[in-house]
């Protein structure tokens, strides 16, 4: 049987995995060496030395730049940014220059970086530690896109992810740290999953909101409506075909996530899926997310903004026409 961990667990045994099988993989960020904001790295230092474990000032253009640096010129390295939000500091060097070196040098350069972040709502972080920025990776060539939902993607595909000689942006949810689940190092390394089967409607998610969609799939199924839901886990290359084939069976579907609606990644997934060849939809595709606004530090307001099950389970009763649809694209609405 194989064992149950952690997510930030799993997490840690990726990165530990690839540091052994490659000695070009590098860890800079602020604290790795203690173990980084949530203990990711805990006791990597120990085992590999600080040559390899760099804990770097408190600058995210400057680690992103060192990193883009070093990937170019032979090593393999892991940036860690202690909140995605940190991310927005060092766009140039990622978006401009990381994601864009290959196709500038005619493939003569190569830049294996690999960026973890961590967001999502969770905690009472406020605004400035809650974001989920996904689109904006998702929205530029040359960058690899990555949420895994379950400690057991979180350990195979950051394994994946940093043997990739291109940059990848490896999203983990705040929210999912303590979470269990299996490890088992054969899970697939490319694509989206289905997670459930169900005949009535196809409910596409990644990262935390797929456990929400799980539970929205148990609520809805006392009532004898089965949804299957699909796990996109790379959001770049974006892999629709499990989720066309489902909705070619259902004909309707809502794409959930916890990014703000306006401009996320359900947006493209809606597009392309209704862009797909033998679609026909007896309803128009639903989507949930959160409200166009930042996230408030009180309970309440947090509380308010994060969409969960209940927001899904209403957009499938919508489809259902067993609810009026809303049309703000909003959270728990439908579009």
């Amino acid at each position: 049987m194989a064992a149950r961990i952690r997510y930030i667990e799993a997490v840690r045994q990726g990165l530990q995995s690839s540091m052994r099988s490659d000695p070009s993989v590098i860890v800079l960020g602020e604290d790795v060496r203690y173990g980084g904001p949530f203990g990711a790295t805990k006791g990597l230092a120990d085992e590999f030395g600080k040559g390899r474990i760099l804990d770097t000032p408190i600058s995210e253009a400057t680690v992103m730049g060192m990193a883009t640096g070093a990937a170019a010129t032979g090593l393999r390295p892991i940036v860690e940014i202690m909140f995605v939000d940190f991310a927005t500091l060092a766009m140039d060097q990622l978006v401009n220059h990381a994601a864009k070196l290959g196709f500038m040098t005619g493939g003569l350069l190569r830049v294996p970086l690999t960026v973890r972040v961590q967001g999502g709502v969770s905690g009472r972080f406020g605004a400035h530690h809650s974001q989920s920025l996904e689109a904006w990776f998702l929205h530029t060539p040359g960058l690899k896109v990555v949420a895994p939902a379950f400690p057991g993607d979180a350990a195979r595909l950051l394994e994946v992810a940093i043997a990739d000689d291109n940059p990848v942006v490896y999203m983990e949810h705040r929210g999912l740290y303590w979470t269990k689940g299996e490890v088992t190092g054969n899970e697939p390394a490319s694509g989206s999953v289905v997670r459930r089967r169900g005949d009535h409607v196809t409910i596409v998610s990644y990262s935390r909101m797929v456990h929400h969609a799980l539970a929205a799939a148990d609520t809805l199924a006392a009532d004898g409506i089965g949804c299957e839901v699909i796990d996109l886990r790379w959001l770049a290359p974006l892999d629709l075909e499990p989720a066309v084939a489902s909705l070619r069976r259902t004909g309707r579907a809502v794409v959930a996530h916890e990014a703000v609606t306006t401009g996320g990644v359900g947006a493209e997934v809606v597009a392309r899926l209704q862009a797909a060849r033998g679609i026909r939809t007896r309803a128009p595709i639903a989507r949930v997310g959160a409200p166009f606004a930042p996230v408030g530090a009180a309970p309440e307001l947090e509380d308010a903004f994060v969409p969960g099950s209940g927001d899904i389970v209403g957009a499938v009763r919508g489809l259902l026409g067993e609810a009026p649809p809303r049309t703000d694209g909003q959270k728990g609405g439908r579009t």
